[in-house]
């Protein structure tokens, strides 16, 4: 298993290089920082001394990625490459463009974008599955016909829809919990209560028909047809075997969520004001702090290779017969 894991690692390190060599290219090449600078500083009338101050004031005024001037190593280090892509792996984000350190934006940011991704994915995980395990129970009734059209009803309407109607519905309208806001402490269980609730209703469509779909493979196994002619109920069959061997694909597909859920949603937090990585990544992008959204998208990188490897990890812990190869 340790053998397994340390291969796996390394065939993470050209995929993560390759990444941040593309996303060099494009904040750096594609988009040059003279590019940059005049998006900052507006696109008329900008003088070529004003791009110059600009990109020295933020370290884009050295070479992209070779400095033939310079002595010795510093002919790599002393470089737009080296200062703001090399040095992202150890954790040294540099500074966003009001000043602050991003890594330290980051470490503070994430416990807001937690506190909604973790209840909202464990929530719509329990009931999605519950619900799919419902729509199987009953399948070919028309109880499950109605199920699946409303799964197709709700993956079918915009996400922006249940966080308008629900901001609406709910604050506006009822006066249960707060628009928007976000606060420290136990206070911050009113900020979130909506947030997590619409989450989990927007998820459910698709969710349920996935699950639905792996639940109804499973049935039609031959360790099923032989439970049942063991005189076994339906339900033990669904919920004790079913269940069982299909949490394999369904593990699969929810690990290599897990460490996405660091970098909140985008929408949500931006409509409903949570000081989250999804927000802070919307208002870089607003802002055209390009040392933000850089991060951000090396740290996603970083993340999604992460969930892969978790998946192969419980693929193998879950399904004994697969060889580690």
């Amino acid at each position: 298993m340790l053998a397994y894991i340390i291969r796996r690692l390394l065939y993470a390190i050209p995929i993560l290089i390759g990444v941040n060599l593309l996303t060099f290219a494009l904040f750096f090449v594609v988009n040059t920082p003279d590019d940059m600078a005049r998006m900052q500083l507006g696109v008329k009338r900008v003088t070529p001394e004003a791009i110059q101050k600009w990109k020295a004031e933020r370290g884009y005024d050295q070479p992209l990625a070779w400095n033939s001037a310079a002595a010795g190593g510093a002919k790599l280090t002393e470089t737009i490459f080296f200062s703001k892509s090399v040095r992202m792996f150890v954790g040294d984000f540099g500074r966003a463009d009001d000043g602050r350190d991003i890594a330290r934006e980051i470490a503070t940011r994430m416990g807001p974008s937690l506190a909604i991704a973790v209840p909202t994915f464990v929530l719509g995980l329990f009931v999605a599955i519950s619900f799919a395990l419902l729509l199987v129970f009953f399948r070919a009734t028309a109880l499950d016909i109605s199920g699946v059209v409303l799964c197709v009803a709700m993956m079918s309407i915009s996400g922006l829809f249940y966080i308008i109607g629900g901001q609406w519905l709910v604050s506006k309208v009822w006066h249960l919990v707060p628009i928007s806001g976000y606060s420290g402490g136990f206070d911050a269980a009113k900020f979130l209560i909506l947030p997590v609730i619409i989450g989990v209703i927007g998820g459910i469509g698709a969710s349920t028909r996935w699950y639905r779909t792996i639940f109804l493979e499973e049935i039609s196994r031959d360790y099923v047809r032989t439970a049942r002619a063991k005189g076994l109920p339906e339900r033990v069959v669904l919920f004790r075997h079913v269940l069982r061997n299909a949490l394999i694909p369904i593990l699969t597909g929810v690990v290599v969520v897990i460490p996405t859920l660091f970098m909140g949603s985008l929408l949500t937090e931006s409509f409903f004001g949570i000081p989250g990585l999804g927000s802070y990544t919307i208002d870089a992008i607003n802002a055209q702090d390009f040392a933000v959204v850089r991060s951000m998208v090396f740290i996603g990188s970083v993340l999604y290779i992460v969930g892969l490897l978790l998946t192969d990890l419980s693929y193998t812990l879950a399904d004994p017969r697969v060889r580690l190869q």
